[in-house]
């Protein structure tokens, strides 16, 4: 039976990025950039000035207390329109363009002014408080590099080189089918023997938390003539992924009708727990991940398995959560024989990051993961992990602010080459990529 990792590494191997596609600036926040975007002028475009005050030639200020006769003003967005003669200088706002025969300005809080003179109170250098044309980005440079991630500030970037559209992979579209009898949809009222269907309202919330498109299917009930019904109107979409029916019980048909249906199993059960019985294989380049019904069980194979893939199937080339090590708060209990994938609240205390169980362990359980902030990977061996053990750990939400507090931790980069070794890994020794 494959490690998470093994498991992991079979999944991005199959899975490539979408096509790429040309979206207007705001929609591509968000996004991965498929192209690299270079400068198409300088920036600065012209010389300008850096601050309030006076545009002159620093040949005619060698001394302390030189006046000028102040010939011009040029506001920020204004035009040089007459040069600017020896002995004289001209107010000029920050942003402003300097004058050819000016080298160096002069702030406001520097000077001192009188009946149209200016008598300037501090040395003067050359080229001081000047911005010049190209010192920031030049012609031609790689501004944005393909892969990147587009926030705001890169935004503000393209938006400062007129990129009114900018090619970005696509977003992955991702069919969501629950399978049994026992569920209903939301809305309906729930009753003896019946549950709500919970997990497709989960995956369609996490799949638009990471920018892809869900399609939540019809339920397919347990018999093989649904099940087909609606496998085909998911095998439509960039990849699919099923809950539930994955195991090897009687009414447990997903894996035959993928078969049936050209899918090739690529994956079938991951030595961890909770979510051991889950699937992955290919229907041409679409991917179908087949996870388990348990709530917990269908959480975790999805932040472990399918949220990686798809964030590499539109572009990205950081998929996988950062690991750092975390001192458990309390003794915890577990089936010995397999990595226990298990929700924790991680918290600093003291300098050190302490991670607290979320109540009864059990895949059912919804509080579980509600409560939890991280997943901690507890060793297959031994069954008992004392309190005070250090563990890996990685963030599931709410984790951004924590990260940054973690000096050297970066996400992992997945760039088809293979993934840090399992020992490596879970030993904490990873494979960092700096920002």
């Amino acid at each position: 039976m494959p490690s998470l990792e093994e498991a992991l590494r079979i999944i991005l191997g199959k899975v490539t990025p979408l096509g790429v596609e040309r979206v207007d600036l705001q929609s591509a926040l968000g996004r991965v950039l498929a192209k690299d975007m270079t400068a198409t002028w300088d920036m600065p475009h012209y010389d300008n000035s850096a601050r309030d005050g006076f545009a002159l030639a620093s040949a005619d200020c060698t001394v302390e207390g030189r006046t000028l006769r102040i010939t011009g003003f040029i506001p920020a967005g204004g035009n040089v329109s007459t040069p600017v003669l020896g002995g004289c200088a001209v107010r000029i706002m920050t942003g402003a363009p300097i004058p050819h025969n000016c080298d160096a300005v002069v702030p406001v809080e520097e000077t001192a002014e009188a009946d149209g003179y200016v008598t300037i109170m501090a040395p003067v250098r050359s080229r001081q408080h000047i911005r010049f044309q190209g010192e920031d980005v030049a012609t031609g440079d790689t501004v944005l590099t393909a892969g990147t991630v587009v926030q705001s500030q890169e935004i503000s970037v393209l938006a400062s080189f007129g990129k009114a559209v900018v090619p970005v992979y696509q977003k992955a579209r991702v069919a969501v089918l629950s399978t049994g009898d026992e569920l209903i949809e939301l809305g309906e009222p729930p009753a003896a023997g019946r549950i709500i269907n919970s997990n497709a309202q989960y995956l369609a919330a996490a799949l638009r938390e990471i920018g892809a498109e869900p399609v939540i299917l019809s339920i397919a009930r347990d018999n093989r003539e649904s099940l087909r019904e609606q496998v085909l109107a998911g095998l439509k979409a960039d990849a699919l992924i099923t809950t539930a029916g994955v195991s090897g019980g009687d009414r447990d048909f997903v894996r035959g009708v993928l078969a049936e249906l050209g899918v090739r199993q690529l994956l079938w059960k991951v030595d961890i727990k909770p979510g051991g019985p889950k699937a992955f294989g290919m229907k041409g380049g679409t991917p179908v991940f087949s996870l388990p019904g348990n709530p917990v069980s269908t959480m975790i194979t999805f932040e472990e398995f399918v949220r990686p893939a798809l964030l590499r199937m539109m572009g990205h080339r950081r998929v996988v959560r950062p690991y750092f090590k975390a001192t458990l708060r309390e003794e915890t209990h577990k089936k010995p024989g397999s990595v226990h994938c298990q929700p924790v609240r991680v918290e600093m205390e003291n300098g050190r990051y302490i991670a607290t169980t979320c109540g009864d362990q059990k895949s059912c359980k919804l509080r579980t993961m509600h409560r939890a902030n991280a997943v901690a990977m507890l060793p297959k061996e031994p069954s008992v992990v004392a309190a005070g053990a250090e563990v890996d750990v990685h963030l599931l939400r709410g984790g951004m602010a924590l990260l940054q507090e973690l000096e050297g931790i970066n996400s992992y980069e997945y760039d088809d080459v293979a993934l840090p070794r399992e020992e490596e890994n879970f030993g904490g020794r990873v494979r960092v990529v700096k920002c």
